[in-house]
């Protein structure tokens, strides 16, 4: 039954059209069942009416020309019920419709499932036969199955249709919308111009090296080519980012050295592989450790490396390279956009960019935000190799882009475009100015930083410190742990570019979600798994040796601070406070004269949440990370757009455990922060204001929009629109009273409309 379905399945996703797909899913599906009759409905949006759209063993002539209201009929009531019917004579059913177009009297025994994709029911899927019979739970089994299987595809194949301005009915439509995640923020109208990759890896076959000094001859000018290319791409960039956000091409240099990936693809060209199939292996490899991550800054480096991969694969294959002429409103679009692909769009010419895959956490996102350059990730459902040429609407700030744009929309999205350009040139005089409350309520603003690019841009928009260092960073670009003058050297770069300001480096976040290619780690369930503190503490070499490494890079700027993630439980702050004294006496016994900084703890998971009073007796602050701590909560994949509506940071689970925080720093006299994406959103920053917090940290781009509104506002105000909130049962209607107020306050042009 298995490969039935699969073969189907199959078939379907090759079929050329909407229509084509049917036919092929009412005739498989009839023959696979061995029924008499086959056919499928489908709900047209815009009438609510069900249509007969394939048929097998009806009158083909009643095809689009039978229509049932969404109610109506046997297929009506399957739609509306959301689940099987299986009658033995569907004629003395009371919901029984008679169509003499499709002559089905002649038909007893019925069995309709609905065609239900992200909640939506498309469709109904049924079967009949002439003899009085109920169908058996095997059967029914199938259908549902192949219902399930098929939503999908038709969702694909109806956005196939609807991309081009056409509806599966043949109409014309507008203004179609595909969902994402924001990447980076703002709104760009242009032309799609679509990116495929350079080289399939996955199709490279294995094939010994008829000649080993050949193959890595090739190997390395290929290795070299692309080397080049990096470095002119680099170049390309300079002119649109400062030189410490073109850091990352200094990352993919790295990979590309003899020590690094080139080291092991010769490796293997030497066992007597071809350089081809060494490359994908090597590839492989480091994809699939990637993709194992947890945390997505970190996670999306599986696309970096397979971009590498894809290209070098593509000198070896001499595939060389196409000269492609963009359009003066380039918005580029690809499965996965990399940091590379945006150097090959001439700078004035680059307006917005879609990527089918990835998160607001990837590197290209983070380029993208430096750029200014309106972003959407994660738009699973976009059939983006059909868009190529076509007129979008990419959203930055909700995660949205639509084609075939009405004059309408249009129109709205211009009026956007120019509000949005008034408003960033309004904030940027608050630079210099202090977060004050309108009753004198002072709010400071930190800063969450990863790469070296985020320093410069944290300090042009006012940044009052770091709220978040990711020292996993120089971690990840190296083939070997970096020793403790390197990640000294590293530190004391940061700690030197934000002086006197404080920086809070979080300890090594890695684990079974994070594995460095040198320290591998192979988990079923890696969110749960051995990662954060728990991998630090049973290793304390590693551990020590970074405390070290903190510890001397502050030596005469006394601005660090240390930050514990993944903390879980009391016994697990001990021992790593222990480690730290430890480190302590010891950098001490070294002859370096420094204070002790201040150690705090991430609270991320529900047990930190409910330990935050004992937790905070331990240390000398608590950070709340958010985008974690939302997750576990709900239980919800952040960055999968599958459930992104689940997602939600105002929900009153997420709001009750921040009170409960903060009412547990308050009672102790120690200060709470917020380093998670909800700092960021200015509406919730007014209520983590009125909890008690007393640091905001965030992504650089939106301090001036947070610190503009809460300049507005009085933390009188503030609490009293807590209080409202903490009320109410849905997260939704939590943001939307929450932005009803503020706009009644005359503060809604800064807030984001999810």
């Amino acid at each position: 039954m298995l490969n039935t379905l699969r073969r189907i399945v199959q078939e379907v996703n090759a079929a050329r059209d909407l229509p084509a797909a049917l036919d092929i899913i009412v005739q498989r599906v009839r023959e696979a069942m061995g029924t008499e009759v086959c056919s499928v409905y489908l709900l047209d949006p815009d009438t609510s009416r069900y249509v007969l759209m394939a048929t097998e063993g009806l009158n083909k002539s009643a095809v689009g020309l039978v229509t049932l209201a969404s109610n109506e009929g046997l297929i009506g009531y399957v739609g509306t019920r959301e689940e099987p019917v299986n009658l033995e004579d569907a004629a003395v059913h009371p919901k029984f419709r008679y169509f003499a177009e499709t002559g089905e009297e002649r038909f007893a025994s019925f069995l309709g499932v609905p065609i239900i994709h992200h909640r939506r029911v498309m469709g109904v899927l049924v079967v009949q036969q002439k003899a009085r019979r109920q169908f058996d739970e095997g059967e029914e089994s199938f259908l549902v199955t192949m219902s399930a299987q098929l939503a999908g595809v038709i969702a694909h194949a109806e956005a196939t249709g609807a991309i081009r301005g056409l509806g599966w009915g043949g109409e014309v439509v507008q203004d179609t919308r595909f969902d994402g995640v924001p990447g980076a923020p703002g709104v760009a109208i242009g032309q799609a111009v679509v990116i495929l990759p350079p080289a399939d890896l996955n199709a490279v076959p294995d094939k010994p090296a008829v000649d080993i000094d050949a193959e890595l001859a090739l190997f390395r000018t290929a290795l070299e080519s692309v080397r080049r290319d990096m470095q002119t791409l680099s170049s390309k960039l300079a002119s649109q980012l400062r030189p410490e956000e073109l850091a990352l091409f200094d990352v993919y240099l790295m990979m590309l050295d003899d020590a690094a990936l080139g080291n092991e693809v010769v490796a293997i060209i030497r066992t007597g592989q071809w350089a081809q199939g060494a490359l994908r292996e090597v590839i492989s490899d480091h994809v699939g450790r990637f993709e194992l991550m947890d945390d997505p800054y970190l996670r999306e480096r599986a696309t970096d490396v397979k971009d590498l991969g894809r290209r070098i694969l593509a000198y070896l294959q001499e595939a060389g390279r196409q000269d492609r002429v963009y359009p003066e409103q380039t918005i580029l679009v690809s499965e996965e956009i990399t940091p590379v692909m945006l150097g090959e769009v001439p700078k004035e010419k680059l307006v917005g960019l879609v990527s089918v895959l990835g998160s607001g956490s990837s590197h290209v996102a983070i380029l993208a935000r430096a750029m200014g350059v309106p972003t959407v990730m994660g738009a699973v459902d976009l059939p983006y190799t059909r868009v190529d040429g076509l007129e979008l609407i990419v959203d930055g700030n909700h995660g949205e882009v639509y084609s075939n744009p009405s004059q309408e929309l249009r129109r709205h999205y211009l009026e956007l475009v120019r509000e949005e350009r008034e408003l960033v040139q309004g904030l940027e005089k608050l630079r210099e100015v202090p977060c004050i409350t309108t009753d004198g309520h002072r709010m400071p603003l930190w800063v969450n930083t990863g790469l070296l690019a985020d320093v410069a841009r944290s300090l042009d928009r006012g940044a009052e410190g770091v709220g978040l260092y990711r020292t996993e960073v120089p971690f990840m670009i190296q083939d070997r742990f970096p020793s403790e003058k390197e990640q000294q050297a590293t530190y004391r770069e940061q700690l030197e570019a934000f002086h006197p300001l404080p920086v809070t480096m979080r300890s090594l976040d890695i684990g079974g979600d994070k594995a460095l290619t040198y320290f591998p780690i192979k988990e079923d369930n890696p969110f749960l798994g051995w990662r954060g503190i728990r991998v630090t503490l049973d290793h304390p070499e590693i551990f020590l040796v970074q405390t070290r490494a903190m510890l001397k890079a502050s030596h005469g700027l006394n601005n660090l601070r240390i930050m514990l993630p993944m903390i879980s439980s009391i016994f697990e702050v001990e021992d790593a406070l222990h480690l730290i004294h430890r480190a302590y006496s010891e950098v001490l016994d070294e002859g370096v004269d420094v204070p002790m900084p201040p150690v705090g703890v991430m609270i991320e998971v529900p047990a930190a949440v409910y330990q935050a009073r004992e937790l905070v007796q331990m240390v000398d602050f608590l950070s709340v990370g958010t985008n974690d701590l939302t997750q576990y909560l709900l239980a919800v994949d952040r960055n999968n757009p599958r459930v992104a509506d689940l997602y939600h940071s105002l929900h009153p689970a997420v709001l009750q455990a921040l009170v409960k925080v903060a009412h547990a720093c308050r009672d102790a006299g120690k200060p709470m922060s917020v380093c998670g994406e909800m700092a960021g959103d200015p509406a919730a920053a007014v209520l983590l204001m009125a909890m008690g917090c007393d640091v905001l940290s965030m992504n650089a781009t939106n301090l001036p929009k947070v610190k503009w509104l809460l300049r507005q506002i009085s933390l009188e105000d503030a609490k009293a629109l807590l209080d409202e909130v903490l009320l109410l049962d849905n997260p939704h209607l939590v943001q939307s009273t929450l932005h009803l107020a503020l706009k009644n306050m005359g503060l809604g042009k800064v807030l984001s409309q999810r």
